[in-house]
């Protein structure tokens, strides 16, 4: 979440484990929100750092490149720092690694000012330092009271980064067919990548590799929340973030403020299960934008099910003769997917998915490439490791490792959730079979009794968070806890669509404190005018 199977869609190895991944649970903070019991400045020396905040430089190519962040209008500059954590957070006072945080100040006086917001915008695998920013504007009004913060977690851009491949490498990989469907030949091509990805995961990240899990950035958090001098996090988690803020609350249900999850994980799916979901959930968001297609005169169809069968014609002739683009580069079915996935995810990026569309229709392929890349985090002839990241974080998380007997076995259900995406889905669940790490669990634990309120908002339309997860969410916080927020709309997540009744709502409960009344909806507010 933000989400796209891996792009190595399966991480099979043979032979011997390349790195060890046991990491001991003897010596961690304790799990009832005290961190342990003793007082925080007397916990060690990562608690007693000061951050030294400065301007923002240029985000990193691990970042996703680009500027320097502009200052706001108001003239607030952008300010970044590095916080020293744990490398093992069981053993507390041992090597520490870098944390990457970015912050906006609130003009707030010290009467009206709350504290800071903590941001999580999803991935797992996004970079925090380099999003906030772009992302700004829509929270503005936050700023009145908090100030915005947000953070590379561990593993991601700044904050040791994992990296696998290079990017000529990684390009070879995204051109790859993620659905080996013609024989045994193209199995035998994808785990043959696909070990190749884990090794070179291993070789390049062995040192951080172990300890990128969800458990130890939430860990990370409450050092932040200490040194940012809060005793509550208030915290808006997105999509991935979601889940990083159910294990937060887990973790430390004393310390938990006022707390957003939008888009929110299901916490009681296994991989296999949650790629299903998001294989229904896909489906269900493309029928939308194919109906959307539809009725705004598009030439794929002029019914949902042409412009899906249309769809789906493209991308087995892009398998069987992928299309050049720019010369030395070219479009594959697998990638086609990847872009139309990327487009799912924001209403308002439907029309350049009906644009890029009827352009490879017409034999160019430009729009849906760069669409692809987004989805990739590529940028210009660099990859951010986005990919790397999401895949290292997931494959600590998750304990369940799949066969290919396992997954032929559920092509089918797939196939009947989602005739355009379930291929794509059923093979990026191999995505862990193999990897040099051992997960953890085959979901996350995030029962909070003893939280105060956290709002959930579900998104009935949304790709890659299935609305159902929100209710689940709620179920294993807590009775109490986890108060539910429903809006009938597009896209994935529901704050950053724009909807006004959303954003008033959220806003009212991060600013005053209160919350919604129960089965309170939000309804769709078109921002396509159709």
């Amino acid at each position: 979440m933000p989400t796209r199977p891996a792009i190595a869609a399966a991480a099979l190895l043979s032979g011997a484990v390349l790195l060890s991944a046991s990491l001991a649970a003897c010596g961690r903070a304790g799990e009832d929100g005290s961190g342990g019991g003793a007082d925080e400045n007397d916990r060690g020396r990562v608690w007693a750092q000061s951050l030294g905040w400065k301007d923002c430089p240029a985000p990193s190519p691990l970042q996703g490149g680009g500027e320097a962040p502009e200052p706001l209008p108001d003239g607030t500059r952008w300010q970044c720092a590095t916080m020293r954590a744990p490398l093992d957070w069981g053993e507390p006072e041992g090597e520490t690694m870098d944390i990457a945080l970015i912050r906006a100040r609130s003009s707030a006086d010290a009467t009206d000012r709350i504290g800071s917001l903590l941001f999580n915008f999803g991935g797992p695998g996004e970079s925090g330092v380099a999003t906030l920013p772009a992302l700004a504007g829509d929270y503005e009004k936050l700023r009145a009271r908090y100030d915005l913060v947000s953070f590379d977690p561990r593993g991601v851009g700044n904050s040791n980064g994992v990296t696998c491949l290079d990017a000529e490498a990684m390009e070879d990989m995204s051109e790859q067919d993620h659905t080996p469907d013609d024989g045994d030949d193209e199995v035998q091509a994808l785990l043959k990548s696909t070990q190749r990805y884990a090794a070179a995961c291993a070789r390049e990240s062995a040192r951080v590799l172990p300890h990128v899990g969800t458990e130890d950035a939430a860990r990370d958090m409450d050092l932040m929340r200490h040194l940012l001098g809060d005793d509550k996090l208030h915290y808006f988690g997105i999509s991935y973030g979601t889940e990083l803020g159910g294990v937060y609350a887990h973790l430390f249900p004393r310390h938990v403020g006022r707390a957003v999850l939008d888009g929110v994980v299901d916490p009681t799916l296994d991989q296999l299960e949650e790629a299903l979901a998001r294989a229904g959930g896909l489906q269900l968001a493309f029928e939308h934008f194919a109906a959307w297609c539809v009725r705004t005169g598009c030439s794929l169809g002029d019914s949902a099910d042409e412009v899906e069968a249309a769809v789906r014609e493209l991308e087995a002739e892009l398998d069987d003769s992928p299309l050049p683009v720019d010369g030395d580069r070219v479009l594959t079915g697998s990638l086609l997917l990847d872009a139309v996935i990327q487009a799912l995810h924001l209403e308002t990026a439907w029309p350049a998915l009906e644009v890029g569309l009827e352009q490879v229709a017409d034999g160019v392929g430009e729009t849906m490439l760069n669409l692809a890349d987004a989805l990739g985090g590529r940028r210009g002839e660099s990859y951010s490791d986005q990919q790397d990241a999401r895949t290292a974080i997931t494959c600590d998380d998750r304990s369940d490792r799949y066969t290919t007997d396992d997954l032929l076995k559920m092509a089918p259900r797939f196939e009947a959730a989602s005739p355009v995406f379930g291929d794509t889905m059923v093979w990026g669940a191999l995505q862990c079979t193999g990897w040099p790490v051992r997960g953890k669990a085959e979901h996350p634990d995030v029962r909070a009794p003893g939280a105060p309120p956290i709002l959930l908002v579900g998104n009935t339309g949304d790709p890659a968070t299935p609305y159902e997860g929100a209710a689940r969410m709620a179920e294993q916080l807590g009775k109490g806890v986890g108060v539910g927020l429903t809006y009938k709309g597009e896209g994935h997540g529901a704050y950053g669509s724009g909807n006004s009744c959303v954003q008033r709502v959220v806003d009212t409960y991060l600013l005053d404190g209160e919350t919604p009344a129960p089965g309170s909806v939000c309804e769709h507010e078109s921002l396509l005018g159709k």
